[in-house]
């Protein structure tokens, strides 16, 4: 019997989103739990961690974003085809998920002398990390291997809130922008895109 998945995250992509698109890119049913902000906190107490997202697996609760979607790339065959690829696929994730939580920093500041300061700061920041990634990426709409990974739907994560921030970012790095249009043109990821709810990040 295949195995029964829930995922419970808040109702944004953020950081649960990569797993809901290898859910979607694999065709594997789960539940889509998405948590209202004023239910948070009556909540919190019940997850492990204190902490979203929370992946049931069967009624097992496993924490933390990036172990939950290596753990769904690694059950659905996208975490790398040789122990090697999987390093180097995590590698990027490591590298660009870094990126999430100063860009949400800039967009909730309310300060707006802060805000130009966290934003300058997040500028700086988001050229090296792309500047490497676009190094390090394979030229073939991959950016390891030749086949769709999880790094690959990090990427896509982190790069839709880019273009939402400064539209245009990735023609600056072309072997990026191309892995883009490999994830947009996956047709159960695009069947997908086209259905999840609309939300600011």
């Amino acid at each position: 019997m295949a195995p029964k998945y829930k995922l419970s995250y808040f109702d944004m992509r953020a950081r649960g989103e990569p797993t809901r698109m290898l859910f979607a890119a694999a065709g594997i049913e789960f539940e889509d739990d998405r948590i209202p902000f004023d239910k948070w906190p009556s909540l919190k107490g019940t997850t492990p961690m204190g902490q979203l997202p929370v992946l049931e697996v069967d009624g097992v609760k496993l924490c933390q974003s990036m172990p939950i979607a290596r753990f769904v790339a690694r059950e659905t065959g996208m975490a790398g085809k040789t122990n090697l690829e999987q390093a180097q696929a995590d590698a990027f994730v490591d590298e660009l998920i870094e990126m999430l939580p100063k860009l949400y920093g800039v967009a909730f500041a309310t300060d707006e002398a802060k805000k130009a300061e966290m934003a300058a700061e997040f500028d700086k920041t988001m050229s090296s990390k792309l500047e490497r990634c676009e190094k390090l990426s394979g030229s073939n709409g991959f950016l390891v291997g030749n086949s769709l990974l999880c790094c690959d739907l990090v990427l896509h994560t982190v790069a839709f809130n880019i273009e939402n921030y400064k539209p245009g970012t990735l023609k600056g790095y072309p072997k990026l922008a191309k892995v883009m249009a490999s994830v947009n043109a996956n047709p159960k990821i695009a069947a997908w895109i086209a259905k999840r709810p609309d939300t600011k990040f």
